[in-house]
Protein backbone atom coordinates (compact mmCIF):
# COMPACT_ATOMS: atom_id res chain seq x y z
CA UNK A 1 0.00 0.00 0.00
CA UNK A 2 1.19 3.43 -0.94
CA UNK A 3 1.20 7.17 0.79
CA UNK A 4 -0.15 10.14 -1.37
CA UNK A 5 -3.11 10.73 -2.83
CA UNK A 6 -5.10 8.85 -5.66
CA UNK A 7 -3.08 7.68 -8.84
CA UNK A 8 -4.88 10.08 -11.00
CA UNK A 9 -4.26 13.32 -8.53
CA UNK A 10 -0.81 12.51 -8.70
CA UNK A 11 1.90 15.18 -11.06
CA UNK A 12 3.08 14.28 -14.27
CA UNK A 13 6.70 14.03 -15.10
CA UNK A 14 8.22 16.50 -16.89
CA UNK A 15 10.85 14.99 -19.95
CA UNK A 16 13.51 16.29 -17.89
CA UNK A 17 13.06 13.98 -15.38
CA UNK A 18 12.16 11.37 -17.16
CA UNK A 19 15.65 11.49 -18.57
CA UNK A 20 16.87 11.68 -14.59
CA UNK A 21 14.78 9.10 -13.17
CA UNK A 22 15.33 6.78 -16.39
CA UNK A 23 16.94 3.71 -14.03
CA UNK A 24 13.86 4.14 -11.85
CA UNK A 25 11.29 3.89 -14.41
CA UNK A 26 12.52 0.92 -16.05
CA UNK A 27 12.05 -1.22 -12.88
CA UNK A 28 8.95 -2.61 -12.47
CA UNK A 29 8.23 -2.09 -9.20
CA UNK A 30 8.80 1.61 -8.97
CA UNK A 31 7.31 3.17 -12.69
CA UNK A 32 6.25 5.96 -14.06
CA UNK A 33 3.83 5.64 -11.40
CA UNK A 34 6.01 5.23 -8.69
CA UNK A 35 7.99 8.18 -9.86
CA UNK A 36 5.12 10.14 -9.62
CA UNK A 37 4.38 9.30 -6.22
CA UNK A 38 8.15 9.95 -5.17
CA UNK A 39 7.44 13.57 -6.89
CA UNK A 40 3.88 14.18 -5.17
CA UNK A 41 5.57 13.05 -1.49
CA UNK A 42 6.28 15.61 0.98
CA UNK A 43 9.08 13.95 3.52
CA UNK A 44 10.21 15.60 6.76
CA UNK A 45 14.18 15.13 7.65
CA UNK A 46 14.01 15.90 11.65
CA UNK A 47 18.21 16.45 11.99
CA UNK A 48 20.45 17.46 9.11
CA UNK A 49 23.58 15.89 10.62
CA UNK A 50 24.79 12.32 10.83
CA UNK A 51 22.05 10.57 9.66
CA UNK A 52 19.97 13.37 7.82
CA UNK A 53 22.96 13.50 5.15
CA UNK A 54 22.88 10.95 3.87
CA UNK A 55 18.79 10.66 3.93
CA UNK A 56 18.46 13.96 2.79
CA UNK A 57 20.72 13.18 -0.43
CA UNK A 58 19.56 10.26 -1.65
CA UNK A 59 15.66 11.31 -1.60
CA UNK A 60 16.28 14.24 -3.29
CA UNK A 61 17.90 12.54 -5.89
CA UNK A 62 15.31 9.97 -5.83
CA UNK A 63 12.70 12.94 -6.69
CA UNK A 64 11.19 13.36 -3.39
CA UNK A 65 9.22 16.39 -4.39
CA UNK A 66 8.89 18.33 -1.46
CA UNK A 67 11.93 17.70 1.43
CA UNK A 68 11.01 19.49 4.88
CA UNK A 69 14.64 19.90 6.78
CA UNK A 70 14.41 20.73 10.79
CA UNK A 71 17.62 21.58 12.89
CA UNK A 72 18.54 24.43 14.79
CA UNK A 73 22.16 23.89 14.65
CA UNK A 74 25.14 25.23 12.39
CA UNK A 75 28.05 23.29 10.54
CA UNK A 76 31.18 22.62 12.80
CA UNK A 77 34.82 21.59 11.43
CA UNK A 78 34.12 18.43 14.07
CA UNK A 79 30.86 17.30 11.89
CA UNK A 80 32.74 16.92 8.80
CA UNK A 81 34.23 13.29 9.52
CA UNK A 82 30.50 12.07 8.98
CA UNK A 83 27.91 14.64 8.15
CA UNK A 84 28.30 14.56 4.08
CA UNK A 85 25.80 16.35 3.36
CA UNK A 86 28.29 19.91 4.41
CA UNK A 87 31.42 20.73 3.42
CA UNK A 88 34.19 22.84 4.30
CA UNK A 89 33.06 26.23 2.98
CA UNK A 90 29.79 25.50 5.11
CA UNK A 91 31.64 25.88 8.57
CA UNK A 92 29.59 28.41 10.46
CA UNK A 93 26.31 28.57 8.15
CA UNK A 94 23.43 27.23 9.63
CA UNK A 95 22.50 22.94 8.82
CA UNK A 96 19.56 23.89 6.88
CA UNK A 97 21.20 26.57 4.73
CA UNK A 98 24.12 24.05 3.90
CA UNK A 99 21.52 21.72 3.26
CA UNK A 100 19.30 23.29 1.27
CA UNK A 101 22.14 24.47 -1.13
CA UNK A 102 23.80 21.46 -1.57
CA UNK A 103 20.43 19.51 -2.18
CA UNK A 104 19.36 22.30 -4.94
CA UNK A 105 22.17 21.65 -6.72
CA UNK A 106 22.00 17.85 -6.40
CA UNK A 107 18.15 18.22 -8.34
CA UNK A 108 16.90 21.61 -9.26
CA UNK A 109 13.11 19.38 -9.22
CA UNK A 110 12.76 19.67 -5.78
CA UNK A 111 11.57 21.54 -3.12
CA UNK A 112 13.13 22.30 -0.16
CA UNK A 113 11.50 23.86 3.01
CA UNK A 114 13.80 24.64 5.79
CA UNK A 115 13.15 25.37 9.66
CA UNK A 116 15.85 26.61 11.41
CA UNK A 117 14.03 25.50 14.97
CA UNK A 118 14.42 23.26 17.52
CA UNK A 119 11.83 20.04 17.18
CA UNK A 120 9.58 20.78 20.34
CA UNK A 121 6.36 19.89 21.53
CA UNK A 122 4.94 23.91 20.14
CA UNK A 123 5.91 22.94 16.89
CA UNK A 124 6.23 19.33 16.85
CA UNK A 125 2.88 18.34 15.91
CA UNK A 126 2.44 21.09 13.14
CA UNK A 127 5.67 19.89 11.20
CA UNK A 128 4.47 16.73 10.81
CA UNK A 129 1.19 16.80 10.23
CA UNK A 130 2.22 18.51 6.91
CA UNK A 131 4.31 15.86 5.66
CA UNK A 132 3.38 12.25 4.32
CA UNK A 133 6.35 10.33 6.24
CA UNK A 134 9.04 11.67 9.16
CA UNK A 135 12.19 10.42 9.22
CA UNK A 136 14.15 10.46 12.39
CA UNK A 137 17.61 11.62 12.46
CA UNK A 138 17.63 12.76 15.74
CA UNK A 139 20.73 12.44 18.26
CA UNK A 140 19.29 12.32 21.43
CA UNK A 141 16.46 9.85 23.19
CA UNK A 142 13.89 12.83 23.90
CA UNK A 143 13.45 14.19 20.71
CA UNK A 144 13.17 10.52 19.77
CA UNK A 145 10.17 10.21 22.08
CA UNK A 146 8.57 13.60 20.71
CA UNK A 147 9.28 12.92 16.96
CA UNK A 148 7.19 9.15 17.76
CA UNK A 149 4.55 11.01 19.45
CA UNK A 150 3.89 13.38 17.36
CA UNK A 151 3.51 10.54 14.38
CA UNK A 152 1.02 8.82 16.31
CA UNK A 153 -1.08 11.66 16.93
CA UNK A 154 -0.89 13.03 13.49
CA UNK A 155 -1.43 9.62 12.21
CA UNK A 156 2.71 9.54 9.97
CA UNK A 157 4.58 6.61 9.80
CA UNK A 158 8.40 7.67 11.31
CA UNK A 159 11.47 5.57 10.02
CA UNK A 160 13.66 5.37 12.34
CA UNK A 161 18.10 5.59 12.81
CA UNK A 162 20.71 5.74 15.49
CA UNK A 163 24.30 5.41 15.92
CA UNK A 164 26.82 4.54 18.58
CA UNK A 165 30.57 3.98 17.73
CA UNK A 166 30.40 1.02 15.34
CA UNK A 167 26.90 0.10 15.34
CA UNK A 168 23.71 1.52 14.22
CA UNK A 169 19.97 0.46 14.04
CA UNK A 170 16.86 1.14 11.75
CA UNK A 171 12.97 0.84 12.03
CA UNK A 172 9.99 1.95 10.99
CA UNK A 173 7.33 3.23 13.53
CA UNK A 174 3.79 4.40 13.62
CA UNK A 175 2.66 2.48 10.73
CA UNK A 176 -1.02 1.29 11.02
CA UNK A 177 -1.46 -1.88 13.35
CA UNK A 178 2.35 -1.85 13.76
CA UNK A 179 4.22 -0.82 17.33
CA UNK A 180 5.91 2.60 17.48
CA UNK A 181 9.35 3.68 19.29
CA UNK A 182 7.53 3.24 22.88
CA UNK A 183 6.54 -0.20 21.84
CA UNK A 184 10.39 -1.02 21.50
CA UNK A 185 11.41 1.37 24.34
CA UNK A 186 9.16 2.13 26.67
CA UNK A 187 10.77 4.72 29.39
CA UNK A 188 14.11 6.50 27.74
CA UNK A 189 17.69 5.84 30.04
CA UNK A 190 18.64 7.97 33.06
CA UNK A 191 19.83 10.98 31.46
CA UNK A 192 23.69 11.12 31.08
CA UNK A 193 24.08 6.96 31.06
CA UNK A 194 24.40 7.13 27.37
CA UNK A 195 27.37 9.13 26.12
CA UNK A 196 27.27 11.54 23.20
CA UNK A 197 28.19 10.80 20.02
CA UNK A 198 30.75 13.77 20.91
CA UNK A 199 31.75 11.75 24.15
CA UNK A 200 31.76 8.26 22.36
CA UNK A 201 32.81 8.63 19.07
CA UNK A 202 31.49 7.39 16.14
CA UNK A 203 33.02 5.71 12.63
CA UNK A 204 32.72 8.24 10.23
CA UNK A 205 30.72 5.74 7.22
CA UNK A 206 28.50 4.35 9.85
CA UNK A 207 25.76 7.06 9.77
CA UNK A 208 25.84 6.32 5.80
CA UNK A 209 24.82 2.88 5.97
CA UNK A 210 22.09 3.58 8.41
CA UNK A 211 20.53 6.40 6.44
CA UNK A 212 20.72 5.05 3.50
CA UNK A 213 19.01 2.13 5.15
CA UNK A 214 16.20 5.07 5.83
CA UNK A 215 15.92 6.71 2.68
CA UNK A 216 15.50 2.86 1.10
CA UNK A 217 12.36 2.79 3.60
CA UNK A 218 10.93 6.12 2.37
CA UNK A 219 11.41 5.31 -1.14
CA UNK A 220 9.31 1.82 0.09
CA UNK A 221 6.90 3.59 1.73
CA UNK A 222 6.31 5.86 -1.21
CA UNK A 223 5.88 4.06 -3.80
CA UNK A 224 4.21 1.20 -1.98
CA UNK A 225 6.60 -1.75 -2.64
CA UNK A 226 8.60 -4.53 -0.85
CA UNK A 227 8.32 -4.97 2.74
CA UNK A 228 9.21 -2.20 5.74
CA UNK A 229 11.08 -2.49 8.35
CA UNK A 230 7.71 -2.76 10.43
CA UNK A 231 7.61 -4.28 13.75
CA UNK A 232 11.89 -5.40 12.74
CA UNK A 233 14.57 -3.94 14.12
CA UNK A 234 17.42 -4.10 11.93
CA UNK A 235 20.72 -4.09 13.58
CA UNK A 236 23.88 -2.96 12.21
CA UNK A 237 27.64 -4.00 13.25
CA UNK A 238 30.37 -2.01 11.28
CA UNK A 239 33.06 -3.73 12.98
CA UNK A 240 32.22 -6.98 11.84
CA UNK A 241 30.04 -5.69 8.96
CA UNK A 242 27.00 -8.02 10.18
CA UNK A 243 23.57 -7.26 10.17
CA UNK A 244 20.85 -8.76 12.16
CA UNK A 245 17.07 -8.14 12.63
CA UNK A 246 15.19 -8.58 15.84
CA UNK A 247 11.33 -8.66 15.52
CA UNK A 248 8.96 -7.51 17.89
CA UNK A 249 5.53 -6.78 18.12
CA UNK A 250 2.97 -3.79 19.30
CA UNK A 251 2.50 -3.01 23.09
CA UNK A 252 -1.69 -2.94 24.17
CA UNK A 253 0.11 -1.26 27.23
CA UNK A 254 1.79 1.29 25.32
CA UNK A 255 0.69 4.95 26.22
CA UNK A 256 1.09 6.54 22.47
CA UNK A 257 -0.24 3.74 20.14
CA UNK A 258 -2.23 1.02 22.42
CA UNK A 259 -3.94 2.59 25.29
CA UNK A 260 -3.48 5.94 23.71
CA UNK A 261 -3.53 7.63 26.72
CA UNK A 262 -0.81 10.21 25.30
CA UNK A 263 -3.09 12.92 23.32
CA UNK A 264 -1.15 16.31 23.51
CA UNK A 265 3.00 16.89 23.06
CA UNK A 266 4.01 18.27 26.44
CA UNK A 267 7.29 19.46 27.23
CA UNK A 268 7.58 16.45 29.49
CA UNK A 269 7.00 14.10 27.02
CA UNK A 270 10.10 15.48 25.79
CA UNK A 271 12.79 15.85 28.68
CA UNK A 272 14.05 12.95 30.88
CA UNK A 273 14.69 12.93 34.11
CA UNK A 274 17.49 15.58 34.87
CA UNK A 275 20.45 13.96 37.22
CA UNK A 276 21.86 15.78 40.10
CA UNK A 277 23.04 18.87 39.41
CA UNK A 278 26.94 19.05 39.00
CA UNK A 279 29.28 22.28 40.01
CA UNK A 280 30.97 23.51 37.37
CA UNK A 281 34.15 25.37 36.47
CA UNK A 282 35.47 27.03 33.32
CA UNK A 283 38.38 26.69 31.85
CA UNK A 284 39.57 30.15 32.48
CA UNK A 285 38.49 29.68 36.18
CA UNK A 286 40.65 26.10 36.75
CA UNK A 287 43.91 28.18 35.31
CA UNK A 288 43.79 30.73 37.51
CA UNK A 289 43.09 28.14 40.64
CA UNK A 290 45.80 26.32 39.47
CA UNK A 291 48.30 29.45 39.22
CA UNK A 292 47.56 30.14 42.70
CA UNK A 293 46.72 26.73 44.33
CA UNK A 294 49.52 23.69 43.41
CA UNK A 295 47.47 21.65 45.69
CA UNK A 296 44.56 21.43 43.39
CA UNK A 297 43.88 17.86 42.16
CA UNK A 298 43.06 17.12 38.31
CA UNK A 299 41.34 13.69 37.35
CA UNK A 300 41.19 13.10 33.48
CA UNK A 301 38.32 10.47 33.53
CA UNK A 302 38.46 10.01 29.54
CA UNK A 303 39.95 6.62 27.77
CA UNK A 304 43.31 5.91 27.18
CA UNK A 305 43.08 6.77 23.95
CA UNK A 306 42.25 9.72 24.44
CA UNK A 307 45.06 10.38 27.35
CA UNK A 308 47.39 9.39 24.64
CA UNK A 309 45.97 12.18 22.40
CA UNK A 310 46.74 14.94 25.00
CA UNK A 311 46.01 15.70 28.44
CA UNK A 312 46.08 18.28 30.34
CA UNK A 313 49.76 18.58 32.95
CA UNK A 314 49.47 17.28 35.99
CA UNK A 315 46.11 15.50 35.78
CA UNK A 316 45.51 11.83 37.23
CA UNK A 317 43.77 9.08 34.91
CA UNK A 318 40.98 6.81 35.41
CA UNK A 319 38.35 6.47 32.42
CA UNK A 320 35.18 6.45 34.20
CA UNK A 321 33.60 2.54 33.64
CA UNK A 322 36.88 1.87 35.98
CA UNK A 323 36.49 5.05 38.26
CA UNK A 324 35.34 3.70 41.56
CA UNK A 325 37.05 0.37 40.97
CA UNK A 326 40.63 2.40 40.83
CA UNK A 327 39.91 5.38 43.11
CA UNK A 328 41.65 3.51 45.90
CA UNK A 329 44.88 3.31 43.68
CA UNK A 330 44.49 7.29 42.56
CA UNK A 331 45.39 8.17 46.17
CA UNK A 332 43.09 11.47 45.98
CA UNK A 333 42.22 13.43 49.18
CA UNK A 334 38.91 13.69 49.33
CA UNK A 335 38.77 16.91 51.60
CA UNK A 336 40.74 18.97 48.76
CA UNK A 337 38.89 20.79 46.07
CA UNK A 338 39.06 18.37 42.79
CA UNK A 339 38.39 18.88 39.26
CA UNK A 340 36.95 16.45 36.76
CA UNK A 341 37.39 16.88 33.11
CA UNK A 342 36.59 14.59 29.76
CA UNK A 343 36.64 15.54 26.19
CA UNK A 344 33.54 17.78 26.39
CA UNK A 345 32.13 17.31 30.04
CA UNK A 346 29.34 14.86 30.09
CA UNK A 347 31.17 11.74 31.14
CA UNK A 348 33.23 13.76 33.62
CA UNK A 349 29.58 15.16 34.98
CA UNK A 350 28.75 11.51 35.88
CA UNK A 351 32.18 10.78 37.22
CA UNK A 352 31.75 14.01 39.89
CA UNK A 353 28.55 12.44 40.75
CA UNK A 354 29.68 9.11 41.32
CA UNK A 355 33.10 10.53 43.43
CA UNK A 356 30.18 12.87 45.49
CA UNK A 357 28.65 9.57 46.44
CA UNK A 358 31.85 8.39 47.53
CA UNK A 359 32.33 10.91 49.88
CA UNK A 360 34.08 13.65 48.51
CA UNK A 361 32.49 17.15 48.63
CA UNK A 362 34.65 19.45 46.90
CA UNK A 363 34.57 17.94 43.51
CA UNK A 364 34.14 20.32 40.04
CA UNK A 365 33.46 19.46 36.89
CA UNK A 366 35.41 21.30 33.73
CA UNK A 367 32.40 22.65 32.17
CA UNK A 368 33.41 22.03 28.02
CA UNK A 369 36.27 19.69 29.03
CA UNK A 370 39.71 19.47 27.59
CA UNK A 371 38.26 20.82 24.13
CA UNK A 372 37.27 24.27 25.63
CA UNK A 373 40.55 24.04 27.61
CA UNK A 374 42.38 23.84 24.32
CA UNK A 375 40.50 26.42 23.07
CA UNK A 376 40.12 29.20 25.69
CA UNK A 377 43.74 28.12 27.88
CA UNK A 378 46.43 26.24 26.14
CA UNK A 379 46.28 25.29 22.35
CA UNK A 380 48.87 22.69 22.84
CA UNK A 381 46.92 20.57 23.69
CA UNK A 382 45.52 18.74 20.65
CA UNK A 383 42.10 18.92 19.12
CA UNK A 384 40.27 15.88 18.45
Amino acid sequence: MSIGRPTAALPQLTPDENRRYGRHLVLPEVGLEGQRRLKDARVLLVGAGGLGSPVALYLAAAGIGRIGIVDFDVVDETNLQRQVLHTTASVGRPKVESARERLLGLNPHIEVTTYRTRLDASNALELVRAHDVVVDGTDSFAARYLVNDACILAGRPSVHGAIHRFEGQASVFCMPGGPCYRCLHPEPPPAGSVPSCAEAGVLGVLPGLVGTIEAAEVVKLVCGIGEPLVGRLLLVDALTMSFQTVRFGRDPRCPACGTRTITALTEAAESCAAPAPVVELSPAELAARRARDAGLQLLDVREAHEWDIGHIEGARHAPLGQLLDRLAGLALDPDRDLVVYCHHGGRSAAAARQLAGAGYARVWNLAGGIDRWSVEVDPDVPRY
